[in-house]
């Protein structure tokens, strides 16, 4: 049988700042939503980094979000898995985005948001971006590794 333990606090933000990507649920057109998104972790700030297009729309219109992360170690029975409830906030203050900026490049130099390229051509717009800042309502994460997970069955 598989044995599923709560994780602490700490392993939930250990968890975060080592993946770094998950799935970002939100409501478009009145229905959940989901998506493969990276984020970014500062102390405990979790920032959502991307284009403008129809997630931006989405969130900036109802800003409720749900973010899924998970990790499998070596093999599908061992795993954890976080979700955080929250409300994603679009940065406005350009010294706040500038920090925020600095901050995703120290992490990843490489960085380039995928850019939707029909999006962009369709609308005639330049790519821009948007940086968001998650103010969870509500932390859970779940692991196969837990201490109940690791004890002896005799």
């Amino acid at each position: 049988m598989l044995d599923i333990d709560e994780m602490s606090s700490t392993e939930i933000y250990e968890l975060l700042r080592k993946v770094g990507y998950g799935h970002l649920g939100f409501i478009h057109e009145g229905k959940p939503y989901v998506m493969p998104m990276h984020y970014y972790i500062e102390d405990e700030n979790i920032y959502l980094f991307t284009t403008e297009g129809m997630k931006t729309h989405d969130i900036d219109a109802s800003p409720e979000i749900c973010l899924q992360v998970e990790e499998i170690v070596n093999d599908p029975l061992h795993w954890r898995s976080v979700i955080v409830m929250g409300e994603a906030k679009r940065l406005t203050e350009k010294a706040e985005i500038a920090r925020v900026q600095k901050l995703i490049k120290e992490i990843n130099p490489t960085l380039s948001p995928a850019i939707n390229r029909t999006w962009i051509d369709s609308w005639g717009r330049a790519e821009v971006i948007s940086i968001y800042r998650v103010y969870p309502s509500e932390m859970s994460g779940r692991t196969t590794d837990g201490v109940s997970s690791r004890m002896m069955v005799g």
